[in-house]
């Protein structure tokens, strides 16, 4: 029997204890999210966006979600987030909650 791999099977980096930490941000509309995302490309804090424009109570810190397993979050958000590596921001990913733009931390 094989161990269990600590790597993701997506190419992201290591999940650890089954656990990924990362923020997010969150809106409604998918040009909004690509207009973040085109502001952070050219250099614009994660926190201070997050804390601008996300519609998640997470945005008073910085989109900060803290550690979650997969479960505690929606499976395209966990998968986004296992394709990541850290410090990398995803494309905006769709959910039933709207448009995320997603920065792994850990």
């Amino acid at each position: 029997m094989r161990k269990p791999s600590n790597k993701s099977r997506a190419g992201g980096a290591p999940i650890r204890n089954g656990k990924i930490k990362a923020s997010h941000i969150l809106v409604k509309k998918l040009s909004l999210a690509q207009q973040i995302r085109d502001e952070l490309d050219a250099g614009a804090d994660f926190a201070e966006m997050a804390r601008k424009y996300s519609e998640c109570p997470s945005k008073k810190k910085g989109g900060n979600l803290g550690e979650f397993p997969k479960g505690k979050m929606v499976d395209a958000f966990w998968n986004a987030c296992t394709r990541l590596q850290i410090n990398q921001i995803s494309e905006p990913v769709k959910t039933q909650f709207g448009y995320h733009i997603i920065k792994r931390t850990k």
